[in-house]
């Protein structure tokens, strides 16, 4: 029986076990995406404990304390911090199975070089070692992310984000990591939204160019656009429920607009169609500026009524949506790529049921004018696990070209979510190194160390145009 985490963890032969420990480890993070706050990077935070560092705003490990029936009041509540940490070790401990168990364990050993296990009964030892290890100058964020190993950082911003931290990084020459804005106009997808019109008024007094009309908000769209792409944006980023493509005239959707800064309600039908145009219109822009977009679809967001009126969205209420299409998808793609205006584009999907979907997808619309153009992202929320991972994997190898994938991002809001890329990692090896010792691709170690480090790192430099 082996040791928990030890050396080999999760790989399990010996061409694995090659591939990670002389390869996959000596290349450096690009975290493509991710919901890092630049302000803390800026300001090089160092957090005073543990909890504050590991629990707030996490709603990964709030779910799970909820799952496991912990009072709100150690959740999001005014217990202490130290008493919130004591719930979460109990939690972990029944937490056979679950990523965050792993992911836990790693940040641990990674960054406070703790072997043990956090548990109900030690949990008093790890939150006093942790605490003292904070302390520490080494653990500011911008130690920890270099120390991570990390290249660049790309964070996710709305596009009324005056981009002052951002400015601040650039400006740090002690920093050497770049830390680049990624554009996301969700709240001007949204018009169904109650706040849409309060967005729009923020949006023009910010763009300079008062909206009030279709024609007006792309051009506040542009302008806003143009400031994100002149600090170093790469990237695009829309969370949406699901990709549709409905029929619409511009007459259409001038009236649609005009009708909700009326302050009248739009149909679900007028909706769609807006959502349509605005879409079409995004990303003709983005393959105008040589942006990627990137396109989160599949949540059902803030399902419970009662948690989402007192904490708000991303607070662990959101579940995994099965309406996709690919007859919509593809009318999508197609429109672009028919004006020959199809950008960039990474899709990921939160149904793991869509992967062989997604990855018969892409294959319709790739070219020779970029490096493998459309993209399946990256498994995503509820799917990056190690079941979630190789699925992911597994379907792109099968159905597309494994060995082109821009690989790993953590998505994640806090500093120490980068052991996550060894998580991938290693998963990614074990499954390459299954497939070579199962006779199903030959053992040529310097093709098979190329695979790894092009998924490790080299794809997504490439992809996203990122320069060092």
């Amino acid at each position: 029986m082996r040791s928990f985490l030890d050396k080999d963890f999760l790989l399990s032969t010996e061409t694995a076990k090659e591939l990670f420990h002389k390869y996959a480890v000596k290349h450096q993070i690009v975290d493509y995406h991710c919901h890092i706050n630049p302000k803390e990077i800026a300001e090089d935070i160092q957090f005073e404990n543990i909890s504050q560092l590991w629990l707030a705003g996490d709603h990964y490990k709030w779910r799970l304390m909820r799952s496991n029936g912990v009072e709100e009041k150690y959740i999001t509540g005014t217990s202490s911090d130290k008493e919130k940490f004591q719930k979460w070790a109990e939690t972990l401990e029944r937490a056979i199975g679950n990523p965050l168990y792993h992911w836990s364990h790693l940040e641990l050993r990674r960054y406070f070089n703790y072997e043990g296990i956090l548990n109900s009964k030690t949990a008093n030892e790890v939150w006093n070692m942790c605490n003292k290890k904070l302390q520490e100058e080494s653990m500011s964020a911008q130690k920890i992310i270099k120390q991570s190993r990390v290249t660049l950082i790309c964070t996710t911003d709305d596009p009324i984000d005056t981009l002052c931290w951002h400015k601040q990084i650039k400006e740090d020459k002690t920093f050497n990591v770049q830390v680049l804005p990624t554009w996301r106009p969700d709240r001007i997808l949204n018009i169904g939204d109650s706040d849409f019109i309060n967005y729009l008024s923020r949006l023009s007094k910010i763009s300079g160019i008062n909206i009030t009309s279709f024609e007006g908000l792309k051009e506040a769209f542009k302008k806003r656009l143009a400031f994100f792409v002149s600090l170093g944006c790469r990237a695009t980023d829309h969370a949406i429920e699901y990709i549709n493509h409905v029929p619409f005239s511009e007459n259409e959707v001038e009236k649609i607009l005009n009708k909700k800064l009326k302050g009248s309600t739009v149909s679900k039908e007028e909706e769609a169609k807006y959502k349509t145009a605005f879409m079409i219109f995004a990303g003709k822009e983005y393959y105008k500026n040589d942006l990627i977009m990137q396109l989160h679809y599949g949540c059902k967001r803030n399902n419970n009524s009662i948690m989402f009126e007192k904490f708000g969205s991303d607070t662990g209420n959101d579940c995994i949506s099965n309406f996709a299409t690919s007859s919509e998808i593809t009318k999508f793609f197609n429109a672009l790529d028919y004006s020959k205006e199809l950008p960039q584009t990474i899709i990921y999907n939160l149904n793991p049921n869509d992967n062989a979907i997604i990855d018969s997808i892409i294959g319709c619309f790739q070219n020779s004018s970029a490096f493998l153009k459309i993209q399946h992202g990256a498994a995503w929320w509820f799917n990056d696990h190690k079941t979630g991972m190789k699925e992911q994997l597994t379907s792109l190898a099968n159905l597309s070209i494994l060995s082109n994938f821009v690989g790993m991002l953590t998505d994640s809001r806090t500093f120490l979510s980068y052991t996550r890329h060894e998580y991938f990692r290693r998963i990614l090896c074990d499954l390459i190194g299954g497939w070579v010792e199962n006779g199903e691709y030959p053992y040529d170690i310097k093709l098979l160390s190329k695979i790894i480090a092009d998924i490790s790192y080299n794809n997504v430099v490439r992809y996203f145009k990122f320069k060092f």
